[in-house]
């Protein structure tokens, strides 16, 4: 039985809803290559905090207008989308997060966010509990805040009881390794505690201004190992053997990315970029992005490829390992790009 509201309505999908959405994800993985597979979508682009590392907030912008959110909802579905993490800033600070969630849910799409968690409540649980989110990813770095990450235990521990209390969703607790060498060893205690309260943890390995490269101390190598053996997981050993290994070893990994088509970043104007910390290309209004826009993407090499530590795009791009070769990008370039955009990355 689904979870209702006080109405009655019953929103929250139930186990057999949940299979669909992944059996629908299976299908455009394995059988499709220009359907999405996943797409972020900023809900804001502020933040409450302000962490040295990070490049991808502000502390005026306003949320973006339901309106907006649910348009955009509705167009990724109709690329045939199969799943959507909404994404900021903090999207806890967009007062309408549930709304998009639920009509997202409505849409049959595999629904995730992506929080600091520090404006969880008890309330913001329930009502994503009853809007249908699958899964959340809640960011912490160290024990105490500091200049380079404010995303703290001791800020949000309270908010990991919560959670595994009353959360009917996926929790994930998610660390950088690199922020400091100096707070290595508090990613142990963060993967530790984590598990007390029953949560999954993974580790990401932190990439510079443009998403590439920043290679592990022997410290921070042993502690990623130590990190996987409290809190062993799928996640943990995809990403591993996809592109980490290489990566914390200096190297460099040979792969075909498939960001703007398998995987979309949508900024808060509404406009689709290859990813994150590629934000300039290629530029076009969701709205308008296309199937073209997808093959185009689709076969565009990226140079930046070779040292990406994006989980979400290496992952989204490993169905289409054994497919045909990438084009020549020149031949991609000459069928045009969004307006404005600069030339690939390089």
């Amino acid at each position: 039985m689904g979870f209702s509201t006080m109405a009655g309505e019953d929103v929250r999908p139930d186990r057999l809803e949940n299979l669909a959405a992944g059996l629908r994800f299976a299908a455009r993985a394995i059988g499709q290559r220009y359907t999405p597979l996943l797409a972020q979508v900023v809900v804001t682009r502020r933040c409450n905090l302000a962490c040295g590392y990070c490049n991808e907030y502000d502390d005026f912008s306003p949320p973006v207008p339901l309106k907006d959110l649910l348009a955009r909802v509705d167009h990724l579905a109709d690329l045939k989308t199969a799943s959507i993490t909404f994404t900021g800033g903090e999207p806890l600070l967009n007062p309408d997060l549930d709304k998009a969630v639920r009509h997202a849910r409505k849409r049959g799409m595999i629904v995730t966010t992506i929080t600091n968690g520090f404006r969880l409540t008890k309330e913001w649980i329930d009502r994503l509990n009853v809007a249908g989110l699958q899964g959340m990813q809640i960011s912490i770095d160290n024990l105490e805040p500091d200049d380079i990450s404010m995303k703290s235990l001791k800020s949000v521990e309270g908010k990991l009881e919560l959670l595994s209390k009353h959360a009917l969703f996926k929790v994930n607790v998610n660390s950088v390794l690199g922020v400091t060498g100096e707070r290595t060893q508090d990613v142990i205690t963060v993967a530790e505690t984590a598990a007390k309260y029953g949560l999954q943890h993974s580790v990401g390995v932190l990439h510079d201004g443009s998403g590439l490269l920043k290679p592990l101390s022997p410290a921070q190598m042993q502690a990623y190992e130590r990190v996987t053996q409290i809190s062993p997981s799928m996640v943990h050993s995809l990403n591993y053997w996809l592109f980490q290994k290489n990566l914390m070893n200096g190297q460099g990994n040979d792969w075909k990315c498939r960001a703007g088509a398998r995987y979309l970043y949508v900024t808060e104007d509404g406009r689709v970029h290859w990813c994150s910390q590629q934000r300039g290309y290629p530029n076009k209004a969701l709205l308008d992005y296309t199937v073209e826009d997808i093959k185009r993407e689709y076969h565009t090499e990226k140079g930046c490829a070779p040292t990406c530590t994006l989980s979400c795009v290496h992952q989204m791009s490993m169905f289409d390992r054994r497919r045909q070769a990438i084009a020549d990008p020149t031949q991609a370039a000459k069928a045009g790009v969004g307006e404005g955009a600069p030339a690939p990355v390089s």
